[in-house]
């Protein structure tokens, strides 16, 4: 049995989380069934199309993404809403769902006795979590598309096999290594040659658009703290050597951010690969899972224990 959803996210430890979600029977979520030989292609701009609306509304970004045949990663930062004020809350969550009737005169403007007040703040604050809530974000997210998929398909039932996988991504290390895995994943599965020809993809956007609605590289405080010239090296390196089957091998001409970072270049691609086992619920180094257990109230947490960092 897998640990509970509030066991693998606790905010305050981290804001980043690695989440996968998988069609149920490993049926095609997009694709060609080479069974059936229909093609399910559309339905991945439909993922990336509902994840863009999601995050406008929710305080959540998304630093990378890889939508494949039957299943989808997704790397997101949750930030924080406590400076949202009840009218902006209420309006976020219209985009989603209706208000109660209250909420929307408050939202409108008008007169409200105090005890209708009190419902209306009581409302927003419970809105104001979930606009902070991974689980409310994959829950908009992905029940959407089951509706959508099964009108399709003329079908009913369940459309996912289960809810989304998600791990805690404890330090930059591990947010790096978790958004190279992700964005290397159609290189992976032979679905494509090179980063800037995998399809739905987030590197492939950073890549093509000026416009990326992603989460920015850079020095602010908001930013991924990378630049975006050295991580497309370094995904485009990685890509190359787990093409030619060169995993654990790493050339003595390292990418500068590897040093940057003081990654161990004898672990680094092991460590990539490792994110394909969806039972890890944390990934950081030996003190960092134990201070993320301690955090989340348990005595310990399968997880991805990182070598120590090169001195």
């Amino acid at each position: 049995m897998g640990l509970a959803r509030k066991y693998q996210i606790c905010v305050e430890e981290t804001p980043y989380y690695h989440v996968i979600s998988r069609c149920v029977r490993r049926a095609f979520l997009c694709g060609e069934d080479s069974v059936t030989g229909f093609s399910f292609e559309h339905r991945r701009k439909w993922i990336v199309q509902r994840m863009k609306y999601l995050a406008k509304l929710f305080n959540i970004d998304v630093c990378a993404y890889a939508v494949m045949s039957n299943h989808f990663h997704l790397v997101l930062k949750v930030n924080k809403t406590t400076d949202w004020t009840e009218q902006r809350v209420l309006i976020t969550w219209a985009g989603l769902f209706d208000l109660p009737l209250l909420c929307e005169r408050f939202v409108r403007g008008e007169h409200m006795s105090k005890p209708e007040l009190d419902y209306v703040y009581r409302q927003a604050d419970v809105y104001r979590k979930r606009l902070i809530s991974i689980s409310w974000f994959m829950k908009c997210l992905n029940e959407y598309i089951a509706k959508r998929a099964n009108i399709e398909d003329k079908c009913t039932g369940h459309f996912w096999e289960s809810r989304f996988k998600s791990q805690a991504l404890l330090d930059e290390r591990a947010l790096l290594t978790c958004m190279a895995y992700v964005d290397l994943n159609p290189i992976r599965a032979a679905m494509a040659n090179t980063p800037e020809s995998a399809d739905y993809t987030s590197i492939q956007e950073r890549i093509k658009s000026k416009n990326s609605e992603l989460l920015a590289f850079g020095l602010g405080d908001d930013d991924l703290p990378y630049s975006l010239s050295a991580y497309l090296d370094l995904v485009d390196y990685t890509g190359r050597a787990i093409h030619a089957h060169k995993r654990g091998y790493i050339p003595p001409e390292l990418p500068s951010i590897l040093e940057r970072l003081k990654l161990n270049p004898d672990t680094w691609l092991d460590e990539l690969n490792s994110f394909k086992s969806i039972g890890i619920t944390a990934v950081g180094t030996v003190d960092q899972l134990k201070d993320f257990c301690k955090q989340v109230g348990k005595e310990f947490a399968i997880g991805l224990k990182l070598t120590p960092y090169l001195e």
